[in-house]
């Protein structure tokens, strides 16, 4: 398997389809570059090179107990990015992995990316405080933690089969394909990076990240988020970012490059053309 070794000597596994600009995907948690299928095959047949790793514990990556935080996952993304020697390259992340691209752009700098898109971010911060009053209550996410701790494979099964992509909302259709996948990408990875991962992407201040970022970043997310409140992180990142566009949905679930995956790609397509 193609893997790059990074600073600390764990191996990143990646996949490089393809030749023309690049696009490099991170992926949410506790998931795999397996999520970005549909991009992956769409943006490939556009003529793209398309890119993307399994973060550090998750999917086919090296299962270390140490280093789930947004330093390292920065860290590792530019590791690959300096392995491939990328330039001119478009960096998405979807949820966690929004976070991630926004780290790694403001952390190790933009000469080698001309733009960036947000999918369902976590950015700014998905924790409520006292100058956050939007967040979420810690008592959430260690509620996560304990449900991970006490049966992780039970809790992969029901975060897809509820509010991940929607299906407990009145009239809609469950995929069991699409949940088993979700479910699948999840056990390959290790628990203690999926564990201190919830920290990671939920206490994390990227208000000075989103700040430092000038290339044009495209803000994708929808009102009924039910994993990353809208009202808590879209709007306040385009809003943050000197060159940043709200693109705002209706209705669409928090996995929406999963189930709307044809409009996401479409526009997506339209704002690396413009």
């Amino acid at each position: 398997m193609p893997t790059v070794t990074t600073k600390d000597g764990l191996e990143i596994y990646y996949k490089d389809w393809g030749t023309g600009q690049p696009i490099v995907f991170s992926h949410g948690w506790p998931l795999s570059a397996d999520d970005w299928d549909a991009q992956l095959l769409f943006f490939l047949e556009q003529g793209y090179r398309v890119i993307a790793h399994d973060r550090r514990g998750h999917g086919r990556s090296t299962q270390t107990g140490d280093g789930h935080d947004m330093d390292h996952y920065a860290d590792d993304l530019a590791a690959v990015v300096e392995h491939l020697d990328l330039k001119n390259a478009i960096h998405v992340g979807h949820s966690t992995g929004g976070g991630e691209v926004v780290h790694y752009l403001a952390r190790h700098g933009e000469s080698r990316a001309v733009k960036a898109a947000l999918i369902s971010a976590v950015p700014p911060l998905m924790l409520k405080t006292a100058s956050n009053p939007l967040g979420l209550p810690k008592s959430v996410f260690d509620d996560l933690q304990a449900q991970l701790a006490a049966s992780r494979s039970q809790f992969y099964r029901d975060l897809p089969t509820g509010p991940f992509y929607g299906y407990n909302r009145p009239g809609a259709k469950s995929s069991e394909a699409v949940i088993a996948n979700w479910w699948r990408q999840g056990m390959m990875g290790g628990a203690k990076a999926h564990y201190d991962g919830i920290v990671a992407f939920s206490q994390t201040d990227f208000t000075e990240d989103l700040k430092k970022i000038t290339i044009p970043v495209l803000v994708m997310h929808s009102e009924d988020d039910q994993i990353v409140p809208y009202a808590a992180a879209g709007p306040l990142s385009a809003k943050l970012l000197k060159n940043g566009t709200l693109k705002t949905y209706k209705g669409y679930p928090h996995g929406m490059p999963t189930t709307e995956a044809t409009t996401i790609n479409a526009d997506l397509l339209a704002f690396l053309k413009s």
